[in-house]
């Protein structure tokens, strides 16, 4: 089995002294994802940057103590590419991709996290441009390389990916253009969302994020924003799927998908 994870930390340090790191090291994991690291080169290298056998690739936001992804893998990459060439998205930190190519396979593993419009509408404009952008860009990808696609979409696609979807009609992550957006990534653009192929129907379950707000997570009044996209034929491998709510370690929860292949 290929074993990976995604999980948005709100903060790699705040994450690792809640005990991260520990649970990641028991996972067995091939490629573990992470998206918001809000932490910077220096803050990084020496203390999160290897864990185990597993090497970390990262992609910081220009601004201190914001967004930021990485990816950890016990497989050395054939190659590492930051950035998804827009600068206004690149100087966020929000991409950074392995590719594990051999002259018979070219695969890639992604950690992406897309922006939040949920602090006003400057941000969600900008989040509507990251959705322009990166649709042509996963696209021309696909037409090129398999690939899985893990991070923090900031999107709850159906009514059962949040409790409180009638409340949330008008929101950000359930806006009606996010939606749409989604679907036309999984039914035109040809990519699986990889837990709704093996869960169709769970709804209180399938939760990663929940508000600090109300006692959100006591209530499971939560959102299913965290994915696996994967072009078709890496996503009919996958097996199983766990999202981990044993313990806490930031306002999400880790997404794991075992696939039925190995490099």
């Amino acid at each position: 089995m290929f074993r990976v994870i995604s999980a948005n930390l709100n903060g790699i340090r705040s994450a690792a002294s809640k005990g991260f790191f520990d649970w990641m090291g028991r996972q067995n994991a091939d490629v573990v994802g992470v998206q918001e690291v809000k932490a910077q080169h220096d803050q990084v290298t020496g203390v999160f940057d290897r864990h185990e056998k597993m090497a970390g690739y990262f992609h910081y936001a220009e601004k201190k103590g914001y967004s930021g992804v990485g990816l950890y893998s016990r497989h050395e990459p054939s190659e590492v590419v930051r950035g998804i060439g827009n600068p206004e998205f690149d100087a966020e930190g929000r991409w950074v991709e392995l590719r594990f190519d051999t002259p018979e396979r070219k695969f890639s593993v992604v950690s992406c996290y897309f922006p939040s419009g949920s602090s006003g509408e400057e941000r969600q404009q900008a989040k509507y441009r990251f959705l322009d952008y990166i649709y042509p860009h996963l696209m021309r990808l696909k037409a090129e390389r398999q690939f899985i696609l893990v991070g923090d979409v900031n999107i709850a696609h159906k009514e059962a990916d949040l409790k409180n979807w009638k409340g949330n009609l008008k929101n950000s992550g359930f806006l009606p253009e996010e939606r749409a957006w989604m679907t036309r990534l999984l039914d035109e653009g040809e990519l699986a969302d990889v837990y709704r192929a093996l869960h169709p129907d769970t709804t209180d379950a399938c939760y990663t994020w929940w508000s600090n707000r109300g006692q959100a997570y006591a209530k499971n009044v939560g959102w299913r924003i965290d994915y696996h996209l994967a072009t078709e034929r890496v996503a009919a491998c996958a097996r199983a799927t766990n999202v981990y709510k044993d313990e806490k370690f930031s306002d999400h929860a880790p997404l794991t998908v075992d696939y039925d292949f190995t490099l």
